[in-house]
Parts: C-alpha cells; sequence; structure tokens
C-alpha cells in the first residue's frame, strides 16, 4: 500500500508541469497582445529600468548645487555601464517637456566609487537642459546614458610633470583626474574664473594644494583679468618642461594651441573642447526646414542646429560638437560648410546627403528635411 501512495505524488507533479508551462506561455502572449504595440521588455523597463539587457539608463540619487549656478547629480548606471577612465564623459538624455535632449558631461568622480557617478551642470543663459537640471531634476528620475568615452586622459604612466589649465566648467574633466591615481609626482593646476564666489570646487582644489598634491594657482578675471599664454612664464616658469591638459572657452584653447606651437611644443598640449572650433567662411544664407515650413537667415559662424532652435524648432540634437551624430538630418538642396574645417558640401534634390548640423552652417541658400 505504501509503494503505490508513494508514487501518486510523483506521478501528480508530472501532470502539473504541463498547465502550469501553459498558463506560463498563456500569459506571455497575452501580455504580448495587451502590450501591442508594445512588448512585454517595455513593461519591465518600467519596473526595472536598470536592468542588464536595457537600454543603458541611470537613477539620479542626488541633486546638489555646488556654488552659483552649478548642480552635481549622482547618478547610479544600470548594470550595462563600464568604468570611465578619468577625464571622460558621458552623454545624458534628459526627457524635458516630452522631449529627449541629450548633453555631454564630463565624469568628476573616482572611478573607484562603488556603482555611482557624477558629474556637475553649470547653467548657461538660455540653456534649456541646464536650467531644468537646476530647477526641476529630483532624485529618482531615471535618465538615458551612454558609455563613458573621450581621450582627455592622463596616460598610464603619467608623466613627471603635468600643468592643467582650466577655466569656468573646463575645470570638470581635470577634477575627475585629481579625483583618481596615479597623478604626475608634479602637478600644477592653474585654474580661472570671473570672481571666487564662482569658482567650482575651490575649497576642495586648496585642500589638495595645502596636502601638497598640487599647485594651485587662481585667476579671478573679473579683477584680475583673463590669463593669457604669455602670463605663464611668470605664473609657471617651467611649463615648456610640463605635459600640458587644457580645457575651457574656445577662445583661451585657440590661444594656447597658437601658443604651444609657436613653441614648438604642440604634442604637449592636450585640449578638450565644449564647443568645435568656429571657421566661419563667407556670408551664410537662408536655411529652410522642409517640413516644419520655417526659413530663417543664417549668419556664416552660427550652426544650423542653434538657428533652428532659435527659430522655435525641436531639432534632434546630441552632444553639439560633431562627436555623436545625434544632431544629422538630410540636406536637399544647396550648401554647407562644416565649421571646423571650412569644408564644403553640396546636395541636389536627386542626391540629397547627410549633414551634422551641430557644426555646419549655410554657405548660401539650403533646405533640409525637417
Amino acid at each position: 500500500m505504501t509503494a503505490p501512495g508513494a508514487a501518486q505524488p510523483k506521478a501528480s507533479s508530472r501532470a502539473g508541469v504541463r498547465p502550469i508551462a501553459l498558463l506560463g506561455r498563456g500569459l506571455r502572449t497575452l501580455a504580448g497582445a495587451l502590450a501591442t504595440p508594445l512588448v512585454p521588455e517595455d513593461f519591465l523597463d518600467l519596473i526595472d529600468p536598470l536592468r542588464s539587457g536595457a537600454d543603458l539608463r541611470g537613477r539620479v540619487l542626488a541633486v546638489e548645487p555646488e556654488g552659483p549656478g552649478a548642480t552635481t547629480l549622482t547618478i547610479r548606471p544600470g548594470r550595462g555601464w563600464r568604468p570611465h577612465r578619468p577625464g571622460q564623459y558621458t552623454r545624458i538624455g534628459f526627457d524635458v517637456d516630452g522631449v529627449r535632449r541629450w548633453r555631454a558631461y564630463s565624469i568628476t568622480s573616482p572611478v573607484g566609487l562603488p556603482g555611482i557617478i557624477t558629474v556637475t551642470v553649470r547653467a548657461i543663459d538660455g540653456g534649456i537642459v541646464s536650467h531644468y537640471v537646476r530647477d526641476e531634476l529630483r532624485p529618482g528620475t531615471v535618465v538615458h546614458l551612454d558609455q563613458a568615452t573621450g581621450d582627455f586622459v592622463l596616460p598610464d604612466a603619467p608623466p613627471p610633470a603635468a600643468l592643467f589649465l582650466t577655466a569656468g566648467s573646463g575645470l570638470t574633466p581635470v577634477m575627475g583626474m585629481l579625483r583618481n591615481r596615479p597623478l604626475p609626482a608634479d602637478v600644477v593646476v592653474v585654474h580661472s574664473a570671473p570672481t571666487r564666489r564662482e569658482s567650482l570646487f575651490l575649497d576642495e582644489l586648496s585642500a589638495l594644494h595645502d596636502d601638497g598634491h598640487i599647485r594651485l594657482v587662481t585667476r579671478f578675471t573679473a579683477d584680475e583679468g583673463i590669463l593669457r599664454p604669455a602670463d605663464l612664464d611668470s605664473v609657471v616658469p617651467d611649463w615648456r618642461d610640463r605635459h600640458t591638459w587644457a580645457c575651457g572657452p574656445t577662445a583661451m584653447l585657440d590661444d594656447a594651441q597658437a601658443h604651444w606651437e609657436a613653441a614648438g611644443l604642440a604634442d604637449r598640449l592636450h585640449t578638450e573642447r565644449f564647443r568645435p572650433t568656429v571657421h566661419a567662411v563667407g556670408d551664410g544664407g537662408a536655411m529652410t526646414l522642409a517640413r516644419s515650413g520655417v526659413t530663417v537667415d543664417v549668419d556664416a559662424s552660427t550652426t544650423m542646429l542653434d538657428a533652428g532652435e532659435d527659430a522655435g524648432v525641436l531639432m534632434p540634437s546630441g552632444c553639439r560638437m560633431g562627436i555623436c551624430f545625434n544632431c544629422v538630418l538630410p540636406l536637399v538642396e544647396g550648401s554647407v560648410r562644416d565649421l571646423r574645417t571650412g569644408d564644403l558640401t553640396t546636395a541636389t534634390p536627386e542626391d540629397p546627403v547627410l549633414v551634422q548640423t551641430c557644426v555646419s552652417a549655410p554657405a548660401g541658400p539650403c533646405r533640409l528635411n525637417h
């Protein structure tokens, strides 16, 4: 009697496998049907947006002021995030008023922090994203991420002596380096800001200086004027013997490149630009956005992206410096000029071409399919 009784639960368990499997399959089918045109993965994204296999996202853990007009975000990236190298940046996609807007920000946190990164965003005049970050972004918000990239980094074997030449928010990638090790044995940081109050990370830099990790030189331009490359002879007399990492406004970097080239030391200067170098040629022209029904006159130094946004048109964009290609649109007629190189691109209705609107300006009348 015991043997037959013992066998019955085993048979019953096998019999239950098929109904359970069919139920699971049916629920998945029903979920797929109810989700159309979505799929169950879309609902998983809502439940666990940072899961492995999802598009890379991050959750904002903290939004903290970083002096006047700047905000530091602490973000926990999803499981697909790969560790960055100090000095690199990531592109972050913020959903602002129903539009996903991508911006590139340097990562300022140490590489070894478990599962989090930080970026610092300075509010700029008319900046849709930077003002959203300062005024509206809240902890818990999920943002989109790209993997860290960029070659504004120290080599694996740092040089014995380095100069970091920064201004404004150009300090952010350098802070990413200074918060990591190894550093060169001899580091000089020359940082410019309008005023002491507006200088980012000044307390932390001063502590590094007091502890002997760096020598800090500050320049508050509202009172002392802009630091010119020629001033380095008195500020850092041995600058020629150092490898230099420079980041800041375009004019500062243009002056630095010319100065280092004149000294025959171009290979010792490493730069990071937040906007491309503009080489304006010609007189610009009328840009027509065909689908939007907008025509606007654009000068030779204004990008098509900026001109479209200034005219109230929602334009695709990303890094805004010619790297990510998120701003690409079809040029169907006319000519445009690449503001980085001066190269001319021409299209006809029979032979349209894709152009990067963030680094291109009209060279005569042109028409985009947007």
